[in-house]
C-alpha cells in the first residue's frame, strides 16, 4: 500500500466534526459554554451548505446536539470527552495504487502528552470509530500524534511540530528519524518539515 495524505485544500465528501461536551476545555461559565456550543453548532450549519457533515456526540449531549443541529446534520453517536476532532479524528488518506480505497490513519491520542487537567480517554478511540462509519481501512499507527500537529501540501511535504511529536510526554522514544518514517508509511511524506 502507498498512502498519501491528499492536499488540505483538496476537494473532499465530508466533514467530520465533534460536539462540544461540558468540560475544562468548553469553558468555565455558563456564558462560554453556550458560546461554545453556538459557535460549533454555526461552524456546523454553514459547512452543510456545501457539503455532508458529521457530528460525533456523547451520549451526554444528545439532546442538545438534535435541538441546536439541523436536518442536514448526520449524527453519530460514540463516548467522546474532548471535541477538537482535528486531533483525535483520524487522519484520512488515499491509496494511488487502490482508486476509490480510502484509508483512516489511527494516531494515539493521548489529550496532548496527558497533562493532569485533560479528559482524553474516550476521545482516543474516536480515530477507530470514524473509519468504521466511513467505511475507511483502518491505518493504525503507534505514534502519537495530533491532526492539528501537521500539515501536508498533497506533493510529499509535511510539515509537523517538534513539540507535538517529540514530546516526551507523547513519544518518549522517538526521534525524528522514526517521526519521519512514520509519516513516510502513513501520508506518504518524503519530505519532513
Amino acid at each position: 500500500m502507498a498512502w498519501k495524505m491528499p492536499a488540505e485544500t483538496a476537494p473532499h465528501d465530508r466533514t467530520w466534526m465533534a460536539f462540544p461536551r461540558e468540560g475544562i476545555t468548553l469553558g468555565d461559565s455558563a456564558a462560554q459554554r453556550e458560546a461554545g456550543y453556538a459557535a460549533w453548532t454555526a461552524v456546523a450549519h454553514a459547512v452543510a451548505r456545501f457539503e455532508p457533515v458529521t457530528m460525533v456526540v456523547d451520549p451526554s449531549e444528545l439532546t442538545r446536539a438534535r435541538r441546536m443541529l439541523g436536518e442536514g446534520i448526520e449524527i453519530l453517536e460514540a463516548p467522546l470527552d474532548e471535541f477538537w476532532m482535528r486531533d483525535i479524528g483520524p487522519t484520512f488518506v488515499t491509496d494511488d495504487e487502490r482508486p476509490g480505497v480510502l484509508g483512516a490513519v489511527d494516531w494515539i491520542f493521548n489529550g496532548w502528552g496527558a497533562p493532569s487537567w485533560a479528559e482524553w480517554q474516550k476521545s482516543a478511540g474516536i480515530g477507530r470509530v470514524v473509519a468504521e462509519a466511513s467505511g475507511a481501512e483502518l491505518v493504525s499507527s503507534l505514534l502519537v500524534n495530533e491532526g492539528g500537529g501537521i500539515h501536508v501540501d498533497g506533493e510529499g511535504t509535511v510539515l509537523a511540530t517538534e513539540t507535538v511529536q517529540l514530546d516526551p510526554r507523547r513519544n518518549p522514544l522517538a526521534d525524528k528519524a522514526r517521526v519521519e518514517a512514520e509519516f513516510a508509511r502513513t501520508l506518504g511524506a518524503t519530505r519532513t518539515i
